[in-house]
């Protein structure tokens, strides 16, 4: 396939060959999870069939992680300036005076990425074949748009989209997702975020630093999954930036009104009026299985919709696997690519890779970051561990002090037999980079003794872990700074 040829704006297509050729391998999706499995098949010498249908890259690069994460940055430039008084002396103010220039600048990391991340990786492996199409499962490999593209395995890493929830007036508003939401070229005056998970989250701060009013309403907390210190905290911090939060309360209408969106909820029993500019749904995501011919090739779905698949990322059907959101869980760029890894291996050198997420570390990039990795306190106790917890405020910790920014806490739970970390969960500004030495700590079945008689570096957010791992049996109100 050395004939193959990539410019920008274009990507790698052989359909003479794609027609005639048996491959060792057909992946279906060419995002990061299907770039994931195409190189490392490919790394092994296999003859891979990658198959991509809407715009290369998938969800991160392109509406996703890239997108979303320029524009956190952005506003967080303008939350340091308003906050930077609390420094004696020192005076600053920031402003959005461009906002169609800074959509500008986004999109133009996305097409940079998206090209040097993606398309330019094509011509470097002359036995992938790109082919774009909408592809399906067919005895014997898979069709694209009809045509037969014969392959020994098949590796699906479809991923997902954003959910719309069953609620009466939705499919009659121009409702904004947290694709289009990041594509307004105009920043929305005001701004209802329906969903309390990651993505409304961080697209509330944003949106609500970048000057826009902003009420994120849910049915139960603030990051249900977290553990309920770290919701409470972020639900006061995000109050105290001005952004409205209404929890615990079920939907019971939306509809247009003179003024924008009107969204008619229901909580302690009495209906309550919500209007403003946008609504912007963030309530989940589902597999993008449309199309795949999924139970007629003999490949079972979850209730969520996911792709069922083992440890091995095998499906029910033999020679068939799935990585990334298509399988319904661990919906991370970074776990999508890691699982496709296994896929392919799997599917080429059989089925010895294990995918192994007990030390999986997650990332809410909220302001303060919430970084999770093992197990909560309650997940801890549900599968009948006896657990002991250690609950740690930043304001404990020397380098909060030294930002003058004490907001959040570290929580460790261990388990009280073997002494073993097996959970820790950070709320910190600088918490997503400090959460791998956690997930290390649990990779390795350290000790919270062990964690606590580590060296750690002074005035680091990371060096908390080590006081939060001494707060089991000490108090580090009486240790000297480094002591212990």
């Amino acid at each position: 396939m050395d004939d193959q040829c990539c410019t920008e704006g274009t990507v790698c297509t052989v359909p003479d060959k794609s027609e005639t050729m048996k491959f060792d391998l057909a992946v279906i999706g060419a995002g990061s999870a299907g770039f994931s499995a195409a190189i490392t098949a490919a790394g092994e010498g296999k003859q891979v069939a990658l198959i991509g249908y809407g715009t290369i890259g998938g969800t991160c690069v392109n509406v996703g992680c890239v997108p979303s994460k320029t524009m956190i940055r952005a506003a967080e430039s303008l939350r340091q300036s308003s906050v930077a008084s609390r420094f004696s002396g020192i005076e600053s103010q920031a402003r959005v005076a461009d906002w169609s220039a800074l959509i500008a600048q986004k999109e133009q990391l996305v097409a940079d990425l998206r090209q040097a991340k993606y398309m330019d990786l094509l011509p470097v492996y002359n036995n992938i074949a790109y082919i774009e199409g909408r592809a399906a499962l067919a005895d014997g490999g898979v069709t694209v748009d009809g045509k037969r593209i014969k392959a020994d395995r098949v590796v699906i890493a479809t991923g997902s989209s954003p959910s719309v929830p069953p609620i009466p007036g939705i499919d009659k508003v121009p409702y904004l997702t947290s694709t289009t939401a990041l594509q307004l070229q105009v920043q929305p005056k005001s701004l209802i975020v329906m969903g309390g998970g990651y993505i409304g989250c961080e697209l509330a701060q944003m949106f609500a630093r970048m000057g826009t009013r902003v009420t994120i309403v849910f049915r139960s907390r603030l990051l249900p999954e977290a553990e309920p210190e770290i919701s409470d905290a972020l639900s006061d911090y995000f109050a105290d930036e001005g952004i409205s939060i209404i929890g615990g309360l079920s939907y019971n209408s939306v509809s247009h009104s003179e003024d924008g969106i009107a969204l008619v909820v229901q909580k302690d029993g009495q209906d309550q009026t919500i209007v403003a500019d946008h609504l912007l749904l963030t309530t989940g995501r589902h597999a993008n299985t449309e199309g795949l011919e999924l139970v007629p090739a003999g490949v079972a779905v979850l209730a969520n919709g996911g792709i069922k698949v083992d440890d091995r990322m095998r499906t029910t059907k033999e020679n068939i696997y799935a990585a990334g959101d298509v399988t319904g869980s661990d919906q991370f760029v970074y776990m999508a690519a890691y699982g496709a890894k296994i896929a392919a291996k799997n599917a080429i050198n059989g089925n010895t890779a294990i995918y192994d997420n007990r030390a999986m570390p997650a990332v809410v990039f909220t302001d303060p970051q919430v970084a999770s990795v093992g197990l909560t306190e309650a997940q801890a106790r549900e599968i009948g561990i006896d657990v002991k917890i250690s609950l740690l405020p930043l304001k404990n910790v020397p380098r909060a002090l030294a930002a003058r920014d004490t907001r959040g806490l570290i929580k460790l739970v261990a388990d009280e037999t073997t002494d073993k970390l097996i959970g820790a969960h950070i709320l910190a500004p600088e918490g997503a980079d400090s959460i791998q030495t956690a997930a290390i700590a649990i990779q390795q079945g350290m000790t919270v003794q062990e964690l606590g008689d580590m060296i750690f570096p002074y005035l680091t957010t990371v060096e908390g872990l080590k006081l939060a791992a001494q707060t089991f049996d000490k108090d580090v109100k009486m240790l000297s700074c480094c002591a212990g």
